[in-house]
């Protein structure tokens, strides 16, 4: 049989930390609580049987989650730590991630999930520990499912020197996820040099990456360096790799296998060098149509990341173009409910970047300081692709308490989502709190407020969580 572990439970409220514990002797462990980051140290000091860490994020006083983690991950063979927040953003995400957490959970949490959560931190030895990131570090935004595995994913890989591939539709962010592996990784310091390989013609390719001598060909006045000596130190970024032309493949394949390249009528350079490389191609199957080298390929696809498209990251949108709106430098201006119902609408065929030039538009002609549907200049209005969630259920300015205004639509909309993962989970509460990654007590105000009870009433499934009031 095997020895009962000790599992540290840190978190600064009370029920959370009894929730946790009970579910933990229930699953066979003894659990060790903490209420504070100081205390936590202490308890792992004094107790050399802990072999997991259940961390929370926001805690008062000078030590919050964050610190801790870095703290334990600091000391000789530190226990396996995972994070617990219900306020999970892609900032704390990739961090966690990069200083060596083993997980990265927004609350509630379930038995079976934390079954699984123990069972893999108990069975995995704990990463070494990682230095503290860069304050200006570049972020992903976004609270999805689907950004927050990217977000993990950037946070895991960050400090690795593997070569990294991602793979999305065009202006899905590709370049905003390589720039995140840039800025949380160890070579941060060093240059971040991004080349288009679909924008350069194929001829002078080979110079731009590889650098060239004065006088190696007509119009070489001076000497080159290169983007890959242009990186040293740092990361390479080569957007649209299934562009490449074959005859530059052989050569980026060597630079990638050798870590040396040859500038054009120069001798073979040494280069210390991250290569992060992006398409938005199928390379498997430029690969099988003889389009794309294998060998490449497998070089470049060490550590494979897939971007979503916008259509998939509905929970995105509103925050995005939020977002998008500050940076537009076009004043006080907000969108109004209509505005963001079309929005959620359009099936975003240009992903990210076309939200972002929408937004754009918009804060340039809207007259006014409420950015109305014209303004956007969005065409067919058509449903949510691939939602299942119909148009008529999101916010359209015409019903409400307060027609017209953002936070009237987003009410709306935020019904409609609460309808739906109610629907899709049969009335579990915890199980479609935890689909739309807010804490229960959360959600069970939001029903009431709503009327939503008839569609909230116990299904026959039910799912343990533990509770959250934080944190």
């Amino acid at each position: 049989m095997a020895p009962i572990a000790h599992i540290l439970i840190v978190d600064d409220e009370p029920a959370l930390r009894e929730g946790l514990a009970e579910t933990v002797s229930d699953l066979g462990h003894r659990p060790v609580l903490a209420a504070s980051g100081a205390e936590a140290l202490e308890r792992v000091a004094a107790d050399p049987a802990i072999a997991a860490v259940l961390l929370d994020l926001r805690m008062p006083g000078e030590l919050d989650g964050m610190a801790v983690l870095q703290r334990l991950r600091a000391r000789p063979a530190p226990p396996p730590v995972a994070v617990l927040t219900a306020f999970a953003s892609a900032e704390n995400t990739i961090e966690a991630m990069r200083l060596g957490a083993y997980d990265h959970l927004t609350k509630p949490v379930g038995r079976a999930e934390l079954a699984g959560l123990l069972g893999g931190m108990l069975a995995r030895p704990a990463a070494p520990p990682a230095p503290p990131a860069s304050p200006e570090a570049s972020c992903l935004i976004g609270t999805s499912e689907a950004m927050r595995r990217v977000q993990k994913a950037v946070g895991l890989a960050a400090d690795s020197d593997a070569t990294v591939l991602l793979h999305g539709e065009t202006g899905t962010g590709k370049e905003v996820a390589a720039r995140a592996l840039h800025a949380h990784g160890r070579r941060r310091a060093g240059p971040f040099v991004p080349v288009n390989c679909a924008a350069i013609p194929a001829d002078l390719l080979e110079s731009e990456l590889f650098g060239h001598l004065r006088g190696a060909f007509t119009g070489a006045t001076q000497d080159r360096p290169g983007a890959f000596r242009e990186a040293e130190g740092g990361t390479l970024f080569l957007d649209e790799i299934g562009d490449m032309p074959p005859a530059m493949q052989a050569k980026i394949l060597r630079a990638l296998q050798e870590r040396v390249v040859t500038p054009v009528g120069g001798r073979p350079v040494p280069v210390a060098v991250r290569v992060v490389a992006a398409t938005h191609r199928d390379l498997p199957q430029l690969v099988a149509e003889g389009g794309f080298r294998q060998d490449l390929f497998y070089r470049l696809n060490v550590v494979p990341i897939t971007l979503p498209p916008l259509r998939e990251r509905l929970a995105d949108i509103l925050s995005l173009a939020e977002h998008f709106l500050t940076l537009s430098g076009a004043g006080p201006k907000r969108l109004g409910a209509e505005a963001a119902a079309a929005l959620m609408r359009h099936p975003w065929p240009g992903n990210v970047r076309e939200l972002r030039n929408v937004i754009e538009r918009a804060a340039l002609l809207a007259r006014g300081p409420v950015i109305g549907p014209a303004d956007l200049g969005l065409s067919g209005n058509l449903g949510l692709a691939g939602d299942g969630m119909a148009a008529a259920s999101l916010p359209d300015g015409r019903d409400g308490d307060r027609p017209g205004d953002l936070p009237g639509a987003v009410a709306r909309l935020e019904e409609a989502m609460i309808r739906r993962a109610l629907r899709d989970s049969g009335g579990n509460r915890a199980q479609a709190a935890k689909s739309l990654g807010i804490q229960r007590q959360l959600l069970y105000a939001k029903i009431e407020r709503y009327g939503l009870l008839r569609e909230a009433e116990p299904s026959g499934n039910p799912t343990e969580a533990v509770a959250n009031p934080d944190a």
